[in-house]
């Protein structure tokens, strides 16, 4: 599946890797919104205790529940490390936020069986979806 208004719909929790307490962050407000929109929201942020009223864990691993996507707000370099921790989790999907590009991390996902979406906003894909 990698047609991105399935994934939206078929999605439930979303695991934000690089989540800013900072309201003036694009992470912050791009997830309020997904918030807002009824996904549940996990921090993944070793800097922050929490975000948006929900527990911040320090690494994709720590995270307790079933994640259904892993969007990345690190820049490319980091990237790597995160879809190999999305893949130890079994995250259905990778999304990989405007800007954020790894072919390689995206080709490990894809073989490992995941969606994954590369250089795209998710507030801006969901929107498209409501009009």
């Amino acid at each position: 599946m990698s047609n991105i208004a399935e994934i939206l719909r078929s999605s439930k929790t979303i695991a934000v890797v690089g989540l800013s307490a900072n309201p003036m962050r694009v992470s912050n407000g791009v997830t309020e919104y997904m918030q807002r929109a009824g996904y549940r929201i996990i921090p993944v942020n070793p800097n922050e205790r929490d975000v948006l009223g929900e527990k911040s864990y320090a690494r994709l691993e720590d995270v307790p529940d079933k994640v259904d996507i892993v969007n990345v707000f690190r820049r490319s370099e980091f990237v790597a490390d995160v879809v190999d921790a999305a893949v130890k989790i079994g995250a259905k999907t990778v999304w990989m936020q405007e800007g954020v590009v790894d072919d390689d991390a995206a080709n490990r996902a894809r073989a490992a069986g995941m969606n994954v979406v590369m250089d795209k906003c998710i507030l801006k894909e969901h929107r498209k979806l409501l009009r």
